[in-house]
């Protein structure tokens, strides 16, 4: 559904809502259908927050077709079909009562389902909507799919057609496919400019490999070209054929590739038909054709700026200058280099590059990429830590965990139910366990407070309680989080502004300010409790549990409102000198009366989703540093293959396969150092643009602590990261020439 709609049943009929279907620019609709919004008790438990059921004869249809996961559509008036999208997924046969309507009927789950834009919390047959409506209560639900609504704006204009017709008043509230689409959206957005950045990277390293190679084969077969030329090829042809000889390999490669993808999206996309129980899920043929296609004309026209030179030389000159083609480059700087008080193997190195620049700088600048792979890597890992820690601020040495209700005889069963509009309801136990009593009284947090403050090595204490309300202009509810005591030194990361330090002050994270449309200085009323309560936002945090709809406060600012502060955290700092475990142990010893338990650190928060980009960070600069390694490898062995007549003539004059080894490693030594230099700033660049992108895409705004994350401590071996690529590359055929024998090489033309 493009769009759902609420209508009141009060102010407008079926009928009515029936022609809406047919207004200019609905493509298709689907109801109307009763709705009511209603409280259940799962299980025996307590009640649980608002739903909103709807009746429906079967889940297929034209506009929000209902996806049946589990059980089956119910059938009967007793039976309903709850939403998958919900915190834990129904228990198949619970029972679901509805105390507070006339009769208390009580429904059987026997189904689960699923709707893609989230339309209901639970379904039920038309005739079962007259028993779950209060009087006074109940409407219409129209679903409605547009010709265009790829906009905001379009599916505004949509709304206003449907209801342009209608009673004024009659809408009762909205749902745009694109909000439900954002929410599904918003982690994946977080990948985009990571993947994009690697994504370059890897492009750009390939097109320098191919490069590399077909030069490299051009410098070798000088006199092969001469040899084509001379017996009529034109260079037209010559370009050909050293285009195809690149085309060859490629395509080998681009079909292994494709089918390792394949491959590599089978898991991804089997797991992706378990989330969504969709069809069969596969990668379409274009896009393979795509990938082959843009490979393989990647390849061709690298190879082709490469093979030009070939077209370009003479056949003559060709002819005349031979595999080993004498230079008079570099020799200013083997000179420079020979009055150097170095080592001769040493001197020799270095002077290499300036003999090959154009080839010193195609290995440089395959490590250049490497190195700002590397650092954009160390960067981002330590920027997504500071993000976690923002999560769970770790700034508490002992924490106190909210006490959960007492617990009730055997055979008592527990559910929950939050919401409203959300579908997770969940509900648990069977009568055989032992299950949590609705209801029992908490510990009490001033009782706890004051056990914190009477235990020997207590420094500073704070607690924390955490209601839910509304906020004027925001749709569902925040949580609003109400501090006791001092909080300066909680650890909570700040984007601008300042920490609370008065009553009707509070500091909220950046998706609340951008859905409220206010900024610091600005105010936010906070609805749902006994009274509305008014606050003054003076900071900006970052904050990225609960999507960032969070409010922190003093709970003196809560006073009026009368909230429920019974599940209340402690945090505790030990004072200097302390023992963390001996605290804790003298401190559950005055906290076990009281039904609670401190322990070391603060409550855990870990993020699978960081796990991940830091493992998929790793194992894409693994592969973009193999790629530079080899980059230099290749660039390398041509040097030392061209060079082992020479190589040979230093061997018969006494050098040893170390001081080879030491030469030709060394040959590298100003290309990595150079390219290291070059490539941690613009790696630390790559980071200050991806970071910022990423914490755009999830709607957080990063504060200097995440990004200024580089140190000079960690620079340096950044630097030394480039000449250690290089020597990786290097050292095979360093150990290839140390190895060759002095007779075959001097025979080598």
């Amino acid at each position: 559904a493009h769009l759902s709609v609420r209508f009141d049943a009060a102010r407008v009929s079926a009928g009515q809502l029936s022609e809406s279907g047919d207004a200019e620019g609905v493509s298709g609709a689907a109801g109307p259908f009763r709705t009511a919004t209603v409280t259940p008790r799962a299980g025996g438990a307590g009640p649980g927050g608002p739903m909103t059921v709807v009746g429906r004869d079967d889940p297929g249809g034209g506009v929000d077709e209902v996806a049946l996961l589990d059980g089956r559509w119910p059938a009967r008036s007793g039976e309903i079909a709850r939403s998958a999208d919900s915190s834990l997924v129904p228990t198949m046969g619970m029972e679901v009562a509805f105390p507070g309507l006339p009769g208390g009927p009580t429904l059987t789950v026997v189904g689960v389902a699923r709707s893609v834009t989230r339309t209901a919390d639970a379904w039920v047959v038309p005739s079962q909507l007259p028993a779950l409506t209060g009087p006074g209560s109940g409407g219409y639900q129209m679903l409605y799919r547009f010709t265009a609504a790829d906009t905001a704006a379009r599916v505004t204009a949509g709304r206003e057609s449907v209801t342009e017709s209608l009673p004024p008043g009659a809408a009762v509230g909205d749902q745009s496919w694109l909000t439900v689409k954002e929410a599904a959206e918003r982690d994946t957005a977080l990948y985009v400019p990571f993947l994009i950045a690697f994504g370059a990277l890897g492009l750009v390293m390939s097109v320098l490999v191919v490069g590399n190679v077909v030069a490299s084969a051009v410098g070798t077969g000088t006199r092969r070209i001469g040899i084509l030329k001379a017996v009529g090829f034109t260079p037209p042809q010559v370009v050909r054929a050293y285009i195809g000889q690149a085309l060859v390999p490629a395509a080998v490669g681009t079909g292994f590739g494709v089918v390792a993808g394949h491959v590599l999206a089978v898991p991804v996309l089997a797991e992706t038909e378990e989330v969504y129980r969709t069809s069969s899920l596969a990668i379409s043929p274009w896009v393979d054709l795509t990938v082959v296609a843009g490979v393989l004309g990647l390849v061709a026209a690298t190879a082709w700026a490469g093979a030009r030179r070939a077209g370009r030389l003479r056949t003559v000159d060709a002819l005349a200058v031979g595999r080993n083609a004498a230079t008079v480059r570099g020799r200013w700087a083997a000179r420079l280099a020979g009055r150097l008080p170095l080592p001769r193997a040493l001197a020799l190195g270095l002077a290499r590059p300036f003999a090959r620049p154009a080839r010193a700088l195609a290995m440089g600048t395959a490590v250049l990429f490497g190195t700002i792979a590397v650092t954009f890597t160390v960067g981002m890992a330590a920027s997504l830590g500071e993000v976690v820690e923002s999560r769970a601020p770790e700034a508490a040495d002992v924490t106190v965990p909210a006490a959960p209700p007492a617990f009730g005889p055997k055979g008592s069963d527990a559910g929950t139910d939050t919401g409203p509009g959300t579908g997770t309801e969940t509900g648990t136990g069977t009568g055989t366990g032992t299950g949590k009593r609705p209801g029992a009284p908490r510990a009490d947090p001033a009782a706890v407070a004051a056990a914190v403050t009477s235990t020997a090595g207590t420094g500073k204490h704070y607690s924390a309680a955490t209601v839910r309300a509304t906020v004027t202009g925001v749709t569902g509810t925040v949580d609003v989080t109400a501090f006791t005591g001092d909080t300066s030194w909680a650890g909570y990361t700040m984007v601008s502004g300042r920490w609370i330090d008065k009553p009707g002050e509070a500091v909220v994270p950046t998706p609340l300010l951008a859905a409220t449309g206010t900024r610091i200085g600005g105010t936010i009323t906070l609805n749902g409790l006994a009274e509305p309560v008014t606050v003054r936002i003076v900071g900006e945090v970052l904050y990225p549990r609960n999507d960032g709809m969070q409010v922190f406060t003093d709970a003196s600012t809560l006073t009026a409102a009368r909230p429920d502060l019974s599940e209340t955290s402690h945090h505790i700092a030990v004072a200097p000198g302390t023992s963390v475990p001996g605290y804790v142990d003298a401190l559950n010893k005055v906290l076990t009366p009281l039904g609670v338990t401190a322990r070391s650190g603060e409550l855990g928060s870990g993020s699978d989703m960081v796990v991940t980009l830091n493992a998929l960070s790793a194992t894409l600069t693994l592969m973009l540093v193999a790629v530079a390694a080899l980059g230099v490898l290749n660039g390398v062995l041509l040097d030392t293959r061209e060079r082992v007549r020479e190589i040979g003539i230093h061997k018969a004059l006494g050098m040893t396969p170390r001081q080879t080894i030491t030469m030709i490693i060394t040959s590298v030594v100003v290309t990595g150092l150079v390219a290291g230099a070059a490539g941690v700033p613009l790696g630390m660049a790559l980071h200050g643009w991806v970071v910022p992108a990423m914490g755009d895409g999830v709607g957080l705004r990063l504060p200097d602590s995440v990004m200024a994350v580089y140190d000079w401590t960690e620079v340096v071996p950044l630097v030394l990261g480039g000449l250690l690529i290089a020597a990786l590359g290097a050292l095979l055929p360093a150990g290839w020439a140390a190895g060759s024998r002095t007779a075959t090489a001097l025979r080598t033309e």
